[in-house]
């Protein structure tokens, strides 16, 4: 692997490739993609959170103008129940294949009409009567349903003996957080438009990895693999939304398939809220115990969240507990709580932001009830090695975030007492958290051909969500070859580019770096035009087990008005060890725009059913309220040296690591203005007047 640290492209902060096509309009969404002879799909959703679809009466909308038909369980494709994602088949695809409704906001039928327009008013005039049964939304810990989840990953934890180091602790904490269903809310609604060339089922879908998604639809439609191809140019954001086969690409592969043309579904942001997936719901007990000098003897996690019976789904709230803190006795468990709900999925950052709230939280708590300054307790039990696997960190380099992050904040003026600092009306708080998240890599594939002009092209199948993929991966291409960026050519975005991991998990651009690595070595002499190509697989299989994370340290400013309960953040600051920087401008947009997010979660983000219907009652920006620039503080982040061994130019991702802690944070410096400690997020003004 060519991964030396000549001067090149990786390092420098350099303004994204695509800039220029944003900021003119000339870049295109799925939904502006030109396709001659194109139709347009509405859907219609159910009302009921649970039954069966009694009647749809058709014949009212036939003579619509411009309706060319509906699709509903009577006369839809038949689909491939074995189909599902990465937890297994998942019920949630299997659109329109029976009268069943599992929940409120399912796709019951989709009309097809010549415009837009004339779709969305045929699908509101569309009559629909059903057999309504008794339905159970509601999320609890204690819920006699129950069960535990898969162990995929995040897999029970018992280390030592808990009870009797709790029994032996001076001090022990014992508390239950809460937070509620959030939705991903990315800029750009889903939208897919699908057509067949011949024998093959073409798509233009906004989605997070058209490959994987491509090899699902060709499973749903009893397709071999080589008879789908997914493309996505831009996309406007997704935050885990759009890693899934979503129902605007089956529901417009079902409509060009059953009307002969080119048929375009694109969801209307209610529809988003309602038929895209959501993070669970979760009910997270946690019990640290500690001697008095704040050394941790046990740790007690056990994590509750809500699931669909459609579909598997593990939202693994307790990996943080077993790689942050050193205790001798460490015990961890997750329990799948099935409800009448849409089949929940990954969320930025999954199960880390809600298990890093609990967690963080409690260790404020501990902090509190020693007289202990936090940042001294968690420096305290800086673990050697992961507190659980036994395993050596890859790097870790959490204590200089927390130090620097420290110095920059001036948390060592602070007063640790609460209810300190007052400003008028206003109480004023400061709080921290530490946190993780787990990286590494997937199999990809790379292809480069080296052209007769001297330039070179790289294609592999990844996606860029707005986050700058493009940009990075020409830096990385370009040091691979030892070449300026002017030399690359890049190309990314299709499933016919071959398997390539999705933009997910924090392990994109680490998973395309290595493929993109591993083929510009194979490029070699003046032979042109030739072509290299690399697989990642087994290289992947020879990676040395290691604990690998990465960390940051976040802290946090509030007050809150003593008389309206109003919370307001006033800075931010985040110091990150997310591995080897490919560039600096966009890591550092990255990360604040995961602050941002954390923020939002502190103090904004609640999906509300009503427990009567169990329907959403917020499925829209008036409802639920996510961070607006006027809630957005002077926020600062910022990089220390880290590196990734084992993986081609150290790196880590930045995706998801800003947005765990932040809420933690805010929560704890909420405490330390008001005195009272919020369990429940958001934090509502009513909760904070009630405490």
């Amino acid at each position: 692997m060519n991964t030396s640290t000549r001067d090149g492209a990786i390092g420098v902060a350099r303004p994204r490739v695509e800039g220029r096509a944003k900021v003119t309009g000339a870049a295109r969404y799925a939904a502006d993609e030109p396709v001659p002879g194109l139709a347009h799909g509405a859907l219609v959703l159910s009302t009921v959170a649970r039954g069966r679809v009694r009647d749809i009466d058709v014949t009212a909308v036939h003579d619509m103008p411009g309706v060319l038909g509906v699709i509903d369980h009577t006369n839809a494709p038949r689909l491939n129940p074995q189909a599902g994602h990465f937890f297994g088949p998942d019920g949630g695809l299997h659109l329109l294949q029976d009268e069943v409704i599992p929940h409120a906001g399912r796709p019951i039928a989709l009309v097809v009409a010549e415009t837009p327009e004339q779709a969305r008013a045929a699908a509101q005039a569309l009559p629909v009567t059903y057999d309504e049964q008794s339905h159970d939304t509601c999320f609890s810990a204690g819920h006699p349903a129950g069960r535990p989840a898969l162990t995929l990953f995040d897999a029970p934890a018992d280390v030592g003996d808990v009870e009797a180091e709790l029994a032996a602790g001076a001090v022990v904490v014992d508390e239950t957080y809460r937070t509620p269903e959030e939705h991903c809310s990315a800029m750009e609604p889903h939208s897919a438009t699908a057509w067949w060339e011949g024998e093959r089922l073409q798509a233009v879908d906004s989605d997070q990895g058209p490959f994987q998604i491509a090899l699902t639809l060709a499973t749903l439609f009893h397709l071999p693999a080589e008879r789908v191809r997914i493309r996505v140019d831009h996309i406007g954001g997704g935050f885990g939304s759009k890693t899934m086969c979503g129902p605007q690409l089956i529901l417009a592969a079902m409509a060009a398939t059953r009307f002969g043309r080119p048929v375009r579904v694109t969801l209307t942001r209610t529809e988003v809220f309602l038929a895209t997936a959501q993070r669970p719901a979760t009910d997270q007990r946690v019990r640290i115990g500690a001697d008095a000098d704040g050394r941790l003897r046990a740790i007690h996690h056990h994590a509750a969240f809500e699931i669909s019976p459609l579909a598997e789904y593990i939202e693994g709230c307790t990996e943080l507990t077993k790689t942050l803190y050193a205790a001798p006795a460490i015990r961890t468990a997750l329990t799948a709580v099935p409800l009448d709900i849409l089949p929940p999925y990954s969320m930025r950052a999954p199960g880390a932001a809600p298990g890093s709230f609990a967690l963080e939280s409690a260790m404020d708590e501990l902090a509190e009830r020693l007289g202990m300054d936090p940042l001294e307790l968690r420096l305290l039990n800086e673990p050697a090695v992961g507190p659980v696997s036994g395993l050596p960190f890859s790097s870790r380099n959490l204590v200089t975030c927390l130090g620097e992050g420290a110095r920059r904040f001036g948390w060592a003026s602070r007063d640790h007492r609460p209810r300190m600092r007052r400003e008028g009306p206003l109480l004023v708080g400061t709080g921290l958290a530490a946190t993780s998240f787990s990286i590494g890599a997937f199999p990809s594939r790379a292809s480069i051909t080296a052209e007769p002009d001297g330039t070179f092209t790289v294609a592999i199948g990844a996606a860029d969500l707005g986050t700058g993929a493009r940009t990075a991966l020409t830096a990385i291409a370009a040091d691979a070859l030892a070449v300026g960026i002017d030399k690359i050519g890049l190309r990314i975005s299709d499933s016919d580019l071959g398997p390539a991991w999705g933009a997910g998990g924090s392990r994109g651009t680490a998973s395309w770096a290595w493929a993109i690595t591993e083929a510009a070595a194979k490029i070699r002499g003046p032979e042109r035009p030739v072509t290299a190509t690399a697989d990642t697989a087994q290289l992947l299989g020879e990676l040395a087990s290691r604990e690998r994370h990465a960390f940051s340290a976040v802290f946090a400013e509030v007050t809150a008005d003593s008389a309206t309960g109003e919370v307001r953040v006033r800075r931010l600051l985040g110091m990150f060890a997310a591995g080897r920087v490919i560039n600096p401008l966009m890591a550092r947009s990255q990360v604040i725009g995961g602050m941002i997010g954390g923020l939002s979660m502190a103090l904004h983000e609640e999906g509300v059913r009503d427990p009567v219907t169990g329907r959403h009652v917020n499925a829209d920006f008036a409802g639920y309220h996510i961070a607006a620039h006027a809630d957005v503080p002077d926020i600062e982040a910022d990089f220390v040296p880290d590196d990734e061994p084992g993986i081609p130019w150290g790196i880590k991702g930045v995706g998801e690591i800003g947005n765990v802690g932040t809420a933690a944070a805010i929560a704890n410096a909420v405490w330390h203005a008001t005195g009272v400690r919020q369990r429940h997020l958001p934090i509502r003004l009513d909760r904070v007047l009630e405490g």
